[in-house]
């Protein structure tokens, strides 16, 4: 039979450890989401430059969008 002590150490063991993969889990899951759904495109940058007072050309979203995977990838391999 299975000491109390014991039964108690590795339901708290159980939690940390579910706790852990979890958040790795998580992690994983969104960084995945986030690389594959970018939360800014063309669309959304052509809106906030008209917001902004400024007429968005082709070639100036395209810089910018350029810009923002250069640095989402350069972030991504550290």
């Amino acid at each position: 039979m299975m000491s109390v002590g014991l039964a108690v150490f590795l339901i708290i063991l159980g939690v940390i450890g579910g706790a852990v993969a979890g958040f790795f889990g998580a992690r994983a899951y969104m960084k995945k989401y986030l690389q594959d759904n970018p939360p800014v495109n063309e669309d959304m940058m052509r809106t906030m430059m008209v917001q902004m007072g400024q007429k968005p050309s082709e070639k100036k979203l395209h810089q910018m969008m350029t810009a923002m995977k250069a640095q989402q990838a350069k972030s991504s391999k550290k």
